[in-house]
C-alpha cells in the first residue's frame, strides 16, 4: 500500500527584546553566567506580579502580518499548569483560545514549485528554567539555570500541510529568514532561540483521515529536521507494512545514532487546565496599533528577491541565495550602490556591476564567512572594501588571481584594496614593453613546449602561460600575456 506523509511543525522562536516577557530582568541570557539574569519574577516567588513586555506583543503582531494572520481585535493570557522541574511556579504563562495573531499561511518552493502551508495561529508565552543533566560517580543529578526562565517565546503554529522532509526543511528556511528580517529574533537553533517541535503520521493515500501521531523532539538543525523525519518515514512505513499500530508517543532524534528513540507515550492529551491569567488584563489590539505595526514591516525576503531579479537582472538562483541572509543582502546592495557611486542605487551602471557584486558575495566570501561562523555584517569587510576591488579589477589595475588575494587580506586585515595592492606590490603588469622580455625568457627556457605549440599542441599554451604567471606572481595580464606569447612564438618560430 502506498502512503502520503502528513507533517505539522511548531516552532518556538526566542523574541529580541532587552528584557523578559513579564520582569524586567535582561533577556541576554546566553554565556551568562548561571542564575544571574533573575528576579522574584522570574524565580516564580509566591506574591508578585507580573507586567506585559509590549516589545514581545509588537513583535509577534508584526511577525503575524508577515505571515498573512488575522490579527483579532482582543487576546489574553493563560496559565497553562503542568508539574515539571523547570518551571517554578507550577504553570507556564502563554495563550489558549484567544492568541495575537490566526489564520495565516507561507509559502515555500520546492522542486521548483510554489506550495502554500496553512499557518494556525502565532502566540505569546514565557520560555522555562533550563535543566542541566550530570553524571558523577555512578550518581545522576540535574542543575538548574534559571536565566532563561521568562525569555519572551513565540510559537508559530503550522498546518498540517506539509508532505514531505524536504518541505518540511524549506518551511524552517524560509520561516527563519522571515523572523532575521523582521529583526525578531536571531533564529539560531543550535543557541536554541528557533526550536522545531514536528508532528508527523502516514496514511493510505487517497484517505483524509488524520492517523495517529508522533512528535519528534531534540532537533537543532535544519538536516536534523530533515534526517529525523526522513527516518520516521521509514520506520512508520515499516510498522504499517508488517500488520502493526503506529503508537501515539513523543520521540527524541539521537543525531549519534541516526535514529529517533520512543521518549513517552502520548495516547491520551495532557489535561493542561487552561484558565485566564488573573494577573494580567486582556489585550485589546486597536487597527490603529495593527497599522502602525504593519507600516514598519521592512522589505520581506521574496519582495526583495524579485526586486533583485528586476532592478539588477540577477538571475532567480542568486537573486535567492542573496537574499537568504539579509546581512548578506544588504551587503551586496550596498556594494552596488559603491561601486555606482550612488546613495540610492538607482543608476544604469547598477545592473552591469551587480552580477559581479554577486559573483564575489557568493564566492569567496560566503566561503570565509563559513570558515569562520560570521555574517556579512560582523566581518571587518566592508561593502566599501569590496567596491574599490571590483574597481580595480575593471579599471586593469590588478588581475583576477591578484584580487583574490587582496580580498582575503581585506577580510583578514579590514585594510581597502589599493593600500593592499600598493603594499603587496601586486600592481597588474600590462605594458607590453615589461611583457616582452618575461616571455621571451620563459620561451627560451622550455623549448619542449614551444616546440609541442608549433607541432599543433595547443594545450602547450596554457602551459607558457602559467610560467610567465609564476615570474611575475601572479601579476601579468592574462590576455595580455596569452596574446604576446601567440604572436613571439610565431615570429621566433
Amino acid at each position: 500500500m502506498a502512503y502520503e506523509v502528513v507533517i505539522g511543525l511548531e516552532v518556538h522562536a526566542q523574541l529580541l527584546t532587552r528584557s523578559k516577557m513579564f520582569c524586567p530582568c535582561s533577556a541576554a541570557y546566553v554565556n551568562a553566567p548561571p542564575n544571574t539574569h533573575v528576579c522574584p519574577i522570574c524565580l516564580g516567588m509566591p506574591g508578585v506580579l507580573p507586567v506585559i513586555n509590549q516589545q514581545a506583543v509588537e513583535y509577534t503582531i508584526m511577525t503575524g502580518l508577515a505571515l498573512h494572520c488575522t490579527i483579532p481585535p482582543s487576546s489574553k493570557f493563560d496559565r497553562k499548569n503542568y508539574p515539571y522541574p523547570d518551571l517554578m511556579k507550577g504553570y507556564q504563562i502563554s495563550q489558549y483560545d484567544l492568541p495575537l495573531c490566526v489564520n495565516g499561511w507561507l509559502d515555500i518552493d520546492v522542486d521548483g514549485q510554489t506550495k502554500r502551508i496553512g499557518i494556525t495561529r502565532v502566540h505569546l508565552e514565557e520560555d522555562v528554567a533550563k535543566l542541566l543533566h550530570r553524571s558523577v560517580g555512578g550518581i545522576t543529578y540535574s542543575l538548574m539555570d534559571v536565566n532563561r526562565s521568562g525569555v519572551p517565546l513565540m510559537e508559530i503554529v503550522g498546518e498540517p500541510d506539509l508532505r514531505s522532509p524536504e518541505e518540511a526543511r524549506q518551511y524552517l528556511i524560509k520561516l527563519r529568514r522571515i523572523l532575521q528580517y523582521l529583526g525578531v529574533s536571531t533564529g539560531n537553533m543550535e543557541e536554541g532561540s528557533f526550536r522545531c517541535d514536528a508532528n508527523i503520521s502516514l496514511r493510505p493515500v487517497g484517505s483524509t483521515t488524520l492517523s495517529a501521531k508522533v512528535e519528534v523532539k531534540n532537533m537543532n538543525s535544519f538536516r536534523a529536521v530533515h534526517d529525523a523525519l526522513a527516518y520516521e518515514v521509514e520506520r512508520q512505513t515499516k510498522v504499517l507494512e508488517s500488520g502493526g499500530r503506529v503508537v501515539q508517543e513523543t520521540r527524541g532524534w539521537v543525531e549519534e545514532q541516526g535514529a529517533t528513540i520512543s521518549q513517552r507515550s502520548k495516547e491520551f492529551a495532557h489535561d493542561y487546565r487552561y484558565f485566564p491569567e488573573p494577573d494580567l488584563p486582556p489585550l485589546e489590539v486597536s487597527r490603529a496599533w495593527v497599522e502602525s505595526l504593519r507600516s514598519q514591516l521592512p522589505e520581506l525576503p521574496d519582495a526583495r528577491r524579485e526586486r533583485f531579479i528586476a532592478e539588477y537582472g540577477l538571475s532567480h538562483y542568486d537573486a535567492d541565495q542573496l537574499t537568504s541572509s539579509k546581512a548578506m543582502a544588504d551587503f551586496f546592495e550596498r556594494t552596488v550602490v559603491a561601486i555606482a557611486g550612488s546613495e540610492d542605487g538607482h543608476v544604469a551602471q547598477a545592473e552591469q556591476h551587480a552580477k559581479a557584486a554577486s559573483n564575489w558575495c557568493q564566492g569567496d566570501f560566503n566561503r570565509l564567512l563559513n570558515l569562520h561562523g560570521l555574517e556579512a555584517h560582523e566581518t571587518k569587510l566592508t561593502p566599501q572594501h569590496l567596491a574599490e576591488l571590483l574597481k580595480l579589477i575593471e579599471a586593469g589595475t590588478i588581475n583576477l588571481n591578484s584580487a583574490k588575494a587582496v580580498f582575503q587580506l581585506m577580510f583578514d586585515t579590514g585594510k581597502p584594496a589599493s593600500a593592499i595592492v600598493a603594499e603587496q606590490g601586486l600592481t597588474q603588469i600590462s605594458a607590453a614593453d615589461e611583457l616582452t622580455s618575461i616571455v621571451d625568457r620563459v620561451l627560451g627556457q622550455n623549448p619542449q613546449p614551444v616546440a609541442d605549440f608549433r607541432s599543433g599542441k595547443q594545450q602547450a599554451l596554457g602551459f607558457l602561460l602559467g610560467q610567465v604567471m609564476r615570474e611575475t606572481r601572479g601579476r601579468a595580464n592574462p590576455g595580455a600575456v596569452q596574446e604576446l606569447l601567440r604572436r613571439r612564438l610565431v615570429e621566433t618560430a
